[in-house]
């Protein structure tokens, strides 16, 4: 009779560990699929970052090519006059 008061002790504690293990894994793959949301948000925001740059950059060298027509045509209306 102890043997089998055993081995259903044993039974029962490796049923509580196959659910704490599943219950695990559960956990693991909801972390899992939270950084991999995390992680294209990141990339998503880096992207927008880098178009905004780009952005930044040619309006800074259209600015800097009017600058330059401008200072021209202030030195041939000084020129002018």
């Amino acid at each position: 009779m102890a043997a089998q008061e055993d081995t259903a002790i044993i039974a029962g504690q490796l049923a509580d560990l196959t659910r704490t293990v599943e219950q695990m894994a559960d956990q693991l793959k909801a972390f899992g699929e939270r950084a991999d949301s995390q992680q294209r948000r990141a990339d998503s925001q880096q992207e927008d970052t880098e178009i905004q740059q780009e952005r930044i950059d040619l309006a800074a060298r259209e600015l800097a090519e009017v600058s330059d027509r401008l200072h021209a045509a202030a030195n041939a209306l000084r020129a002018s006059i």
